[in-house]
């Protein structure tokens, strides 16, 4: 019984002896190591790079802490939804001041199609260099009236080609635009923008109205987008107001043989059989704006698109907002070319800044060159990642 004690005792003491000699190594281990330059360094950069890492820095917080961060996310919910309920009356608002408006494009459209003409004080427009605008219009209007006499035309009505001229101006929409196009575009009279009704989900339509042609017998062609202006539940933090989540385009009535967003091609079949060759005839889709009130339609059931028509569907979601931001309340603008002049003024001074910028850092980079004498000027300067 003693021996089988003793013997007990011997190999416990043996255990606790191993213990101690393998942390003992393992210590010396660890002191070999972090005595390693390399390996500090190596751990130090990681230390930096996990120090640089918001959510890193989260995980370092005691659970109190973390527990009113996510406090705070709640409240953060909480104002995203107050934000939306403010889009909802934002959209009240364009709504009232759309009827406000409409007087003036009613006024507008009768300009534009000669179906009124304007006083003498509606047409009254001092502009920056009206002098020389007046001299080189009298010139150019002498050239005219001569032009006139000699081809005996007649007045000409109201403003030609109007909304097509905008559509030519516009790179958004000439890039749409083929040359089929173009006869039945110089018959647009009008473009509107009506917003959904009260009580209604938010939505906004395009109406575009045709006078009498040979392509279709539509009056006008429509083209609604329906907007949601909500916090997604599954990323709520991501809501920026209101963005267009579908549309809906109409079924154009045309005349025989002048649908341009189709084009016949003849194609030859042979008989597997008796190897005889036939041509057949086949409709195939053609590039065309009107393709514009044919759109992709989003999937209800949750399926997601392919790449190419999630890209279609964003391009038409752009001009549809453009339409209605842009081109309907400052259509003369976009006519004479002005506005267009104005954003791409506006495009350049960003670009400018840029340049400037960039420039100022280069300056400052080389000032540090040559104030140390210990860098090489033959090293690039290292880029600065943002």
């Amino acid at each position: 019984m003693n021996l089988s004690v003793n013997k007990t005792e011997e190999t416990a003491s043996d255990s606790v002896e191993a213990a101690k000699n393998a942390s003992n190594k393992k210590e010396k281990l660890a002191d070999q190591v972090m005595q390693n330059p390399q390996v500090l360094a190596a751990l130090q950069e990681r230390l930096d790079n996990t120090a640089l890492t918001p959510s890193s820095y989260i995980e370092t917080l005691p659970k109190a802490v973390k527990r009113r961060i996510d406090a705070l996310k709640q409240l953060q919910v909480k104002c995203a939804h107050i934000e939306a309920k403010f889009y909802e009356e934002v959209h009240d608002l364009e709504r009232k001041y759309a009827a406000l408006y409409q007087p003036l494009f009613d006024k507008r459209r009768e300009f534009i199609n000669g179906e009124a003409e304007p006083t003498d004080a509606e047409s009254e427009w001092h502009s920056e260099n009206e002098e020389e605008e007046k001299l080189a219009g009298d010139l150019k209007n002498a050239v005219v009236i001569e032009e006139k006499a000699e081809a005996g035309e007649t007045n000409v009505k109201g403003i030609p080609d109007f909304w097509f001229t905008i559509f030519r101006n516009v790179d958004m929409l000439s890039e749409l635009v083929q040359e089929y196009d173009e006869p039945i575009l110089k018959h647009l009279q009008d473009i509107k923008v009506k917003f959904s009704e009260p009580g209604q989900p938010m939505s906004f339509s395009l109406e575009f109205h045709f006078g009498p042609n040979d392509y279709f017998s539509n009056s006008v062609l429509t083209k609604t987008y329906k907007m949601k202006s909500e916090p997604d539940k599954t990323d709520p933090f991501s809501f920026e107001g209101p963005e267009i989540v579908d549309c809906e385009g109409c079924t154009i009535d045309w005349k025989k043989g002048k649908n341009v967003t189709v084009k016949t091609i003849k194609k030859k079949q042979k008989h597997k059989g008796r190897g005889t060759v036939r041509t057949i005839t086949k409709q195939v889709p053609n590039d065309s704006f009107f393709n514009f009130f044919s759109p992709i339609k989003v999937s209800g059931d949750g399926e997601s698109l392919d790449e190419d028509s999630e890209f279609t569907l964003a391009a038409d979601f752009e001009i549809g907002h453009f339409f209605r931001e842009r081109i309907v309340p400052r259509a003369v603008l976009y006519f004479t070319g002005e506005a267009i002049e104005d954003d791409d003024n506006f495009e350049e001074d960003e670009e400018g800044e840029e340049e400037e910028l960039e420039g100022e850092e280069e300056g400052e980079e080389e000032e540090d060159a040559e104030s140390d004498p210990k860098k090489d000027s033959s090293q690039p300067a290292e880029c600065k990642q943002q």
